[in-house]
């Protein structure tokens, strides 16, 4: 009996895919940058004030005790020698105003010269140093213009609040992706004909290694996961506590996931007998 179904899992990655497409637009729409206003007096004083004002409020505004008082880094990341920040000055003004991950933002707090001051102390001492201060005008500019590589370390890609239309969709992407993906595995190891009764399966060779591999791959992250875990623990209890590395917990976890569920299909499609009873062939969900 030909099943009727097999196309509906294509067809929800499909929606899937242009639901993404206009979830990236609004996203970028959120995360567009404001206009910088230039103000001559703030650049006039830039260079004079950020030896002394910047150091100041690098001390008075709790940087100091996150970052080190001589940048070396602590529960925040080290600043001293960090090319990262030297290629790439508007990175630094943007995350003080804000803010990043644990890091609030200062853009309420500070006054819009202590910013520039502090901005530029920091990337001005503990052997950082770029050719000109960092001022509006760079700013609007490397808004305008950004290096490739310089981008992957922003967090322009997701707003910081998200909004009703944004959870919307994220939420519809994530039913239809599993919706679709569920269905492919169906169609995968039923096939695109269904036959009434049980139906016994044999093991190929190929399928045994690729479950011996899938189990072992598991395995593998296990201990990595749990390494990871062990590590920013120990980290984070320090008395200089070190940032997580959430990052790698995450991928870790989601290769373990992955794995887990390739190992479920290759079971039922080359290790498991099956049963097929069809009582009503025009339903639209395959599973």
């Amino acid at each position: 009996m030909e099943r009727n179904d097999a196309v509906m899992p294509l067809v929800a990655i499909f929606c899937a895919a242009i639901m993404w497409i206009i979830l990236l637009f609004l996203f970028n729409k959120e995360t567009a940058p404001e206009p910088v206003v230039v103000d001559p007096a703030v650049v006039a004083n830039i260079s004079k004030e950020y030896p002394t004002v910047g150091k100041a409020v690098f001390t008075s505004a709790g940087c100091a005790g996150c970052h080190g008082a001589e940048g070396q880094g602590g529960a925040g990341p080290k600043l001293a020698g960090n090319e990262d920040i030297t290629r790439d000055p508007v990175y630094v003004h943007s995350t003080i105003v804000k803010g990043k991950g644990a890091m609030p933002a200062f853009g309420d707090k500070l006054k819009e010269n202590e910013i520039y001051a502090v901005a530029n102390y920091v990337l001005h001492s503990w052997g950082n140093n770029i050719e000109e201060p960092l001022t509006p005008a760079t700013v609007a500019a490397g808004q305008a213009k950004v290096d490739p590589e310089v981008l992957k370390n922003r967090s322009r890609f997701v707003p910081e609040d998200l909004k009703l239309p944004e959870i919307f969709l994220a939420t519809f992407i994530m039913v239809l992706l599993t919706y679709g993906l569920i269905g492919l595995y169906s169609v995968w190891t039923e096939g695109l004909e269904l036959h009434p009764g049980v139906h016994k399966v044999r093991s190929t060779p190929i399928a045994m290694l690729a479950m011996v591999v899938t189990l072992a791959l598991t395995v593998l992250f296990s201990v990595l996961f749990v390494r990871q875990m062990v590590q920013d623990y120990a980290g984070w209890g320090a008395s200089e506590p070190v940032m997580p590395n959430v990052t790698a917990e995450g991928f870790y976890a989601a290769m373990i996931l992955l794995l887990l569920a390739t190992a479920t299909g290759l079971y039922k499609k080359f290790f498991m007998d099956g049963e097929v009873l069809v009582e009503d062939a025009s339903g639209e969900f395959p599973w």
